[in-house]
């Protein structure tokens, strides 16, 4: 008998996702991967779970990346101090030579792998390949980090036709070949605008916009462009949360349909997001009006 009901639960969850896959069918998702979702092994794996069966329904995937904590574990191992302002590491050509091989020779190597575990599709990039991530420096007293000036879509609109999930790394480049290491939350939102996206999703460790952040039933689940500015006008949000609201308020004045987080340390919340009818994080849009 629990077999029938775990069956009519599953089939009631497949009929549940049916109009979600109906409606974002071709469409495109920027996922930005962090937090405890990518240095836990077991989220991660769910996380590449969501990936896969996101592209098989027909989603077009794109996952960007950083890999901070993996940055300054090995910093601290090669007897390197990190320095930080304004929440930047200063980026000197030594530590921008790390970034380099932690976020494109590791930490972007396993989320290949563990995508790829399931079906062969994931490729892994570099923002250098193909001159996909054009930036320029942000402030010389933080050394070689970058800002996106321009995407350049031509490598992602060939691998996303041909049905492969893009997984790239937010090293970038100027004109004359000077690498930069860029912000994670902002080239995901570059690469979003550019490719025209449908939604932007953002994994963090907290589970979105709440009214009162010791209660978390208290989650806001759809939020305006507008009441978004007036909650953190008001205080409501507040400290961390701001800047990945500012974020999200960013990318859907780039023109992405609409943009959330979300609580990475659940599993499988990608697909609790996009393809059921409750949803489990804070979705933002430009216009009370958006779905």
């Amino acid at each position: 008998m629990s077999h029938d009901v775990d069956a009519a639960t599953r089939a009631g969850v497949l009929v549940e996702a049916l109009p979600y896959i109906q409606a974002f069918a071709g469409r495109t998702v920027v996922v930005k991967f962090g937090g405890n979702a990518m240095v836990d092994e077991a989220l991660a794996h769910s996380f590449a779970a969501d990936i896969v069966l996101l592209r098989a329904v027909g989603f077009k995937v794109v996952v960007v990346h950083g890999g901070g904590p993996q940055i300054g574990r090995l910093l601290d191992r090669l007897g390197k101090q990190s320095e930080f302002r304004d929440g930047l590491r200063v980026t000197d050509e030594e530590t921008l030579d790390v970034a380099r091989m932690v976020l494109t020779g590791s930490v972007n190597a396993e989320i290949v792998s563990a995508i790829n575990l399931r079906d062969q599709v994931a490729v892994g990039l570099s923002g250098v390949d193909a001159g996909l991530i054009v930036a320029e420096q942000r402030d010389p007293e933080l050394g070689y980090v970058g800002d996106v000036v321009d995407v350049n879509r031509k490598i992602l609109d060939t691998l996303l036709a041909a049905d492969f999930v893009p997984v790239i790394s937010t090293i970038g480049a100027d004109k004359d070949g000077q690498a930069y290491n860029i912000n994670a939350d902002t080239a995901a939102i570059a690469i979003a605008a550019a490719l025209e996206a449908e939604k932007l999703i953002y994994l963090t460790d907290v589970a979105g916009v709440l009214l009162d952040v010791n209660d978390p039933s208290s989650l806001v689940s759809r939020l305006s462009s507008s009441k978004a500015r007036i909650m953190i006008a008001d205080g409501v949000i507040a400290g961390g949360m701001i800047p990945k609201v500012e974020a999200c308020l960013d990318a859907v004045a780039a023109g992405v349909g609409s943009a959330h987080i979300l609580d990475g340390r659940i599993a499988h919340v990608v697909l609790l997001e996009l393809l059921t009818d409750a949803g489990v994080g804070t979705m933002l849009t430009r216009t009370e009006s958006q779905t």
